[in-house]
């Protein structure tokens, strides 16, 4: 409450308190930990390699460094292992498996930067068949099979997940885009889930696909719900902006009618768009061949921003993805990197933004 002696004032010392205190009511006002970590979307990258030992190089701490410098306050690390096809019930490091050295390397300097940690394993299949099968497709027809395989994969999250803890990784990811093994619902809620929280005591998510997550059962074992967000947005060829912008409205608007089943903050723990033609139909698709277009990749990039970004419900969104080499991308790279292009400048743009928000309000 205002208290001032009442002796001391002249009619215009008494219209400027008036005025100070009235200005006090509408300057905002700084919030709490626990609102500004609600409020403040996850500002993410997905962070990659498919080497041995890049993450453990001067070039990939350079490279973090540089990722850290756009507003970035989380990263996704993520080291893949792999099976022989999608009924394989082994699962093995091959040369493109980061090392647990360099995996621990990567971690620690990303908090030294003051970046916090979502750890992200993947599965890969080396044998693709026809080149249609992938993780999605793992699943068998037998029980014993099945049994195997969940054994195999508890000893290959566990470890991960060990990792985690010592490391204090923030949050640690489940699985990623297993469809089908998803259906075996008392395995993840019965048996893999509880062993995780028994060894890692952060916070959890799983990387559904996007044309799975609702049919993913335990979301209410888990922190967070987590979408790998390759959704199509049109199929005309070279959209505008305002044709990208009206491509969200049916997947904004299924999300948040379906979100109301579920009661959880959303991340996208993959969003991202190669820097081809076909980014805006198949945006899973990566750019292996037609032209280069970094424009349809920033367009992309920019209805996200315009549409998703500010939604209540995201709690972050994570960006496939950023390369271990400083100079990737570029005028010439039809691959999903924003790295040295249009779309490197609207992430920095839009983040940046949050980034002076965020420093505004935690200091209260």
């Amino acid at each position: 409450m205002l208290s001032v002696n009442s002796k001391s004032i002249t009619p215009l010392t008494s219209v400027l308190v008036i005025m100070t205190f009235i200005s006090t009511l509408f300057l905002p006002q700084p919030l709490s930990h626990s609102q500004a970590d609600m409020v403040m979307p996850q500002r993410g990258m997905c962070y990659v390699t498919w080497d041995k030992n890049r993450f453990s190089t001067r070039y990939s701490d350079e490279s973090l460094e540089k990722l850290s410098g756009l507003g970035v306050d989380h990263i996704s690390i993520i080291p893949t292992r792999y099976q022989d096809s999608y009924n394989s019930t082994d699962i093995k490091k091959t040369d493109k498996t980061p090392s647990d050295s360099s995996v621990k390397h990567a971690i620690r300097k990303a908090h030294k930067l003051g970046l916090k940690v979502m750890l992200k394993p993947h599965i890969d299949l080396i044998d693709k068949y026809d080149g249609t099968y992938w993780r999605a497709d793992i699943g068998f027809s037998r029980d014993k099979d099945w049994e195997k395989w969940f054994r195999e994969y508890k000893k290959f999250i566990l470890h991960y997940a060990r990792m985690a803890e010592r490391l204090d990784v923030e949050i640690f990811c489940v699985g990623t885009e297993l469809s089908f093994t998803t259906q075996k619902n008392d395995y993840w809620q019965n048996e893999l889930i509880p062993a995780i929280k028994k060894v890692y005591t952060g916070k959890l998510v799983y990387a559904a696909n996007w044309d799975n997550f609702k049919n993913i059962k335990f979301w209410k074992d888990l922190d967070y719900i987590g979408i790998d967000a390759y959704f199509p947005l049109t199929y005309k060829q070279d959209p505008t902006l305002e044709e990208l912008k009206e491509g969200w409205k049916k997947w904004i608007h299924e999300i948040e009618a379906w979100r109301l089943t579920v009661n959880k903050p959303i991340i996208f723990t993959e969003i991202g768009y190669p820097s081809t033609p076909h980014a805006p139909y198949t945006p899973w698709k990566g750019g292996s061949d037609g032209n280069a277009d970094q424009e349809i990749q920033a367009r992309c990039y920019e209805a996200f921003f315009d549409t998703v970004w500010d939604k209540e419900w995201l709690a972050g969104v994570y960006w496939w993805k950023w390369d271990t080499n400083i100079h990737a991308g570029g005028e010439h790279n039809r691959h999903f990197t924003p790295q040295n292009k249009p779309a490197q400048s609207i992430i920095e743009s839009h983040y940046k933004k949050y980034l002076k928000f965020s420093t505004y309000a935690k200091s209260g």
